[in-house]
């Protein structure tokens, strides 16, 4: 007898749609088949829902320990798993202290353990002042390092210099471990911030150009290019960032990226129309790099998609000097249903779910397949939806998003089998955890610990 049988819906994997049911045994998928036969103690009908792997989402900030008045683990939890999400990347700054070492390491796995309703792996930092502690960060289970190019706006994680960074590179690479960064050239931003007059969205804009991401990008394709590290550049804002990525993977550099669904949704015009909410860096671009991103997206050239929640309570949104307002976009919870207006659902299935798991190296996420996890979302395509603020699970329900109508609502989500949201609801209690690359062993096995062929992945 099956546990559950889902019947009736249109599952998405990467490979294409096709009407199907699912039955799952414990927390595992055990068949995708048409017309599955044979009782179950629980039938779930899914007619008029497509099933889609749960979301990945590898770029999040929940700030805990230290800073949860900002977001906090729970919270940022649930407002995944409400967006269909079944696994988070935390990543290392924000919070207090931030993840540089293997204390830092246990008191985040630790809250999160305690209060996390999804899966979740953590990224370790990369600082001029940390170099010396990226083995024990990979002895924890990090699933890999993230630096600055340009400042942070924490004071406690630094950027990082050109001789840090392939040095941590070079460190990495030995440790089966990729590097992310946030690619923007310091020298630029920080000369055209210190010569603007105005200090209002528009100059704050115009002090981050595109040419400083592409100076960032191509210096962290260099350095992977000499030191044969995996590098995987966050947040990509321009289309000219992803054809840059895409020569160094011609030219054989095992580079990935992401880009979010702010670049794919809004312009530089909502920042200066909504303010605070709407500001991120690298920036928003204008409307015709918006769709030329797209143009990359669907020609396959971008990997992934993260939605960079970065959160902060509603006073830091607030300045009469837009330089001094908090950088971040509240959109864990809006990262699939603002993505799939487009349509091309195996597309979104693989830059949400299934390159995530492969690029991260995660055994069992990420596929909609026997044997694998039964991380799955049921969402409502075909429908006219609105982002209403009382519907959001952050600790401070604001983001840009409010008021905006969207094709598409997560109607249900499960985690490992179980059920953890539903109609809105959160359900059930916090069961998250840790996830670690399928190259990663114990120190109960010395002598294998952190042994993996690392290959270059053809996505």
């Amino acid at each position: 007898m099956n546990n559950i049988v889902i019947r009736g819906g249109q599952v998405v994997t990467s490979e294409g749609v096709a009407a199907a049911d699912i039955a799952i045994a414990g927390e595992k998928i055990e068949l995708v088949a048409t017309d599955i036969s044979g009782p179950a103690r629980m039938e779930i009908d899914a007619t008029g829902l497509h099933i889609f792997p749960g979301v990945i989402d590898a770029h999040v900030h929940f700030n805990e320990p230290g800073r949860t008045e900002w977001e906090g683990i729970e919270t940022g939890s649930k407002s995944v798993a409400a967006g269909g999400g079944t696994l988070f990347f935390d990543m290392p700054l924000n919070a207090h202290p931030p993840t540089l070492d293997a204390e830092s390491f246990q008191l985040k796995r630790r809250a999160a353990e305690a209060a996390s309703f999804v899966d979740f792996a953590l990224w370790g930092g990369l600082t001029p002042s940390n170099l010396d502690r990226l083995e024990e960060l990979a002895q924890c289970g990090v699933i890999g390092f993230k630096a600055f190019m340009c400042d942070s706006g924490i004071d406690d994680f630094p950027s990082i210099d050109e001789r840090s960074l392939r040095e941590g590179m070079k460190r990495a690479a030995s440790l089966n471990l990729p590097v992310a960064v946030h690619a923007e050239s310091e020298s630029i931003t920080a000369r055209l911030k210190g010569e603007a007059i105005a200090r209002d969205a528009r100059a704050y804009l115009d002090s981050r150009p595109i040419a400083a991401e592409l100076a960032a990008i191509g210096g962290a394709i260099e350095l992977a290019g000499e030191t044969g590290c995996q590098l995987h550049v966050v947040h990509v804002s321009c289309a000219a960032g992803v054809r840059l990525i895409s020569e160094g993977r011609r030219a054989n550099v095992n580079v990935t990226c992401e880009t979010c669904p702010h670049y794919l949704t809004l312009t530089c015009e909502d920042v200066e129309r909504l303010g605070g909410i709407a500001k991120c860096a690298p920036p928003l671009r204008s409307a015709t790099e918006r769709e030329l991103l797209w143009d990359e997206l669907l020609a396959q050239r971008i990997q992934t998609i993260g939605s960079d929640h970065s959160p902060s309570p509603s006073e830091m949104k607030q300045s009469s000097d837009f330089f001094k307002v908090w950088g971040g976009i509240s959109g864990a919870q809006q990262l699939l249903p603002l993505i799939l207006s487009r349509g091309n659902f195996p597309l979104i299935s693989r830059v949400v779910s299934t390159n995530v798991a492969q690029i991260f190296r995660l055994p069992g996420k990420g596929r909609i397949a026997a044997g694998f996890d039964a991380d799955l979302t049921l969402v409502k395509v075909n429908g006219e939806f609105e982002i209403k603020k009382e519907d959001l699970f952050y600790r401070h329900p604001q983001s840009p998003y409010i008021g905006r109508h969207v094709t598409a609502r997560v109607e249900r989500t499960f985690l490992r089998g179980q059920t953890i949201f539903r109609d809105g609801t959160i359900i059930g209690k916090a069961a998250g955890r840790l996830i670690l690359r399928a190259c990663f062993k114990t120190q109960e096995t010395p002598a294998l610990t952190l042994t993996c062929t690392l290959q270059r992945v053809p996505l």
